[in-house]
């Protein structure tokens, strides 16, 4: 009898072994699938529907109501250029293998959407194709907006054409090969993004289900706040878990008590959504700082209740690398504090210390307050460090925050050294940033 070859065997069992690791990607749970239960088409849920406007606005134009709906879709953000035209694209991405920029999405006949079709329109909402059956980038989130409803998607288009065109032709993508062969999104597509509108769960309140239509559907909060698998699509059975966005760390914001927002009240968790700011918690930054002011401050109270809801079923997730927050003030004394990072002590006397203070509690502004805050709680340090290098001036309905940036007044290693000396002072574990850490930061504007 012949002996079976021990490289067919080998050969064999890496099979197996990546065919099982294809189907585990593959086959993950889709964004919703945690809550179970059963779910029924849009057009058959005998409750309130979750999609359209809010109840204050059912009476609107359908311009009025797009302007709702992109507002809470936040296209605005994503299609602006850093002091740019409103929708005129040139927003650059910059990712581990090359920029994108977003595209003109005014109406603008040659340049922008002036041309699409209704038909059009929902196509790259909810399937990533351009007009001209060009596949679109995910950085363009259609792998949740494929769960907007039709109506909703063509009241957005309406608002958009009642805008001024603006003549804006798109910016080179710099993506390197593979990467910058667009055909192979179709794969990708087929995939990762199931095309399928929402469905709503008849055993849950309608509350719960306009609160998942908007997280889900409409916010796209998981791009964000959910981390990526091999194929680079929303890993879900860590939904919501964090995940490091343009140098930035979107926080976790799964119920789960120590790294998540567990310990925050619903009052606190729909103030910090609407305005950017919950007192004790943190004030809104870089990207959640521009979803706040462009998109979630113009939110209905009823909506932002409905997404605190929402948030509140997910199933918590642990973050290992995060400490529990230091909620305790420091200490006003600081004549021989952290003797072994002067220089961060320096540059912190000189150009934090008159607004923040000394203890962490800012002796004039609440915002300002890093005290408890999840930002100087992480021993990574980001986005301390892109706070102290950008700044930011931040307008909601309600309130205002400026910080000024100081990343041309100072050089990589001071960021780095006083970014240190922040998160050891007021945080649980403090970060060991280096200078090539903020030049990589930098780069990633």
């Amino acid at each position: 009898m012949k002996r079976s070859h021990p490289v067919l065997w080998s050969i064999a069992a890496i099979l197996i072994v990546v065919l099982g690791v294809a189907a585990y990607v593959v086959f993950a749970p889709t964004a919703m699938d945690f809550a179970g239960g059963h779910r029924i088409a849009l057009q058959n849920y005998s409750g309130v529907g979750p999609s359209g406007v809010p109840h204050e606005l059912t009476s609107a134009s359908l311009i009025g109501k797009g302007e709702y709906l992109t507002r809470a879709a936040d296209c605005m953000v994503c299609h602006t250029a850093r002091n740019g035209i409103p929708f005129a694209g040139g927003r650059a991405f910059v990712l581990p293998f090359g920029t994108i920029y977003s595209t003109n999405i005014t109406p603008d006949s040659e340049t922008g959407i002036g041309k699409y079709s209704d038909q059009n329109f929902v196509d790259a909402v909810h399937k990533g194709v351009g007009r001209d059956g060009t596949r679109l980038y995910p950085a363009m989130p259609y792998t949740s907006y494929t769960l907007m409803s039709d109506e909703d998607a063509l009241a957005i288009k309406a608002y958009l054409f009642s805008l001024k065109p603006v003549r804006a032709p798109a910016r080179a993508n710099t993506l390197i090969f593979p990467f910058n062969q667009r055909f192979l999104m179709a794969f990708w597509s087929a995939f990762f993004n199931a095309d399928k509108r929402f469905e709503p769960h008849t055993d849950r309140s309608p509350a719960w289900n306009r609160g998942a239509y908007l997280a889900e559907a409409m916010g796209h909060c998981g791009e964000c706040h959910t981390p990526r698998n091999v194929g680079m699509a929303l890993n879900n059975r860590k939904k919501f878990a964090g995940a490091v966005q343009a140098g930035w760390r979107a926080y976790n914001i799964t119920p789960d008590r120590s790294a998540g927002i567990g310990e925050w009240s619903d009052d606190e968790l729909a103030h910090y959504l609407s305005s950017g700011h919950a007192d004790g918690r943190g004030t809104a930054s870089g990207p959640m700082g521009e979803a706040v002011d462009e998109s979630l401050s113009h939110l209905s109270a009823s909506d932002i209740e409905a997404i605190v809801q929402y948030l509140r079923t997910v199933p918590a997730e642990k973050s290992p690398d995060l400490p529990a927050t230091k909620s305790q003030a420091a200490s006003e004394d600081f004549a021989d504090d952290h003797s072994s990072n002067p220089r961060g002590k320096a540059v912190y006397e000189g150009a934090c210390a008159g607004c923040h203070g000394w203890s962490g509690v800012s002796p004039s502004l609440a915002t300002a307050t890093l005290t408890g805050t999840r930002a100087v709680n992480d021993p990574q340090g980001s986005n301390v460090a892109q706070v102290i290098l950008r700044g930011g001036e931040r307008h909601t309905p309600d309130s205002s925050v400026y910080m000024p940036e100081f990343g041309s007044a100072y050089s990589d290693g001071e960021i780095a050294s006083v970014a240190n000396f922040v998160t050891k002072r007021f945080g649980a574990q403090g970060s060991n940033l280096t200078a090539p850490d903020i030049v990589k930061m930098r780069a990633a504007d």
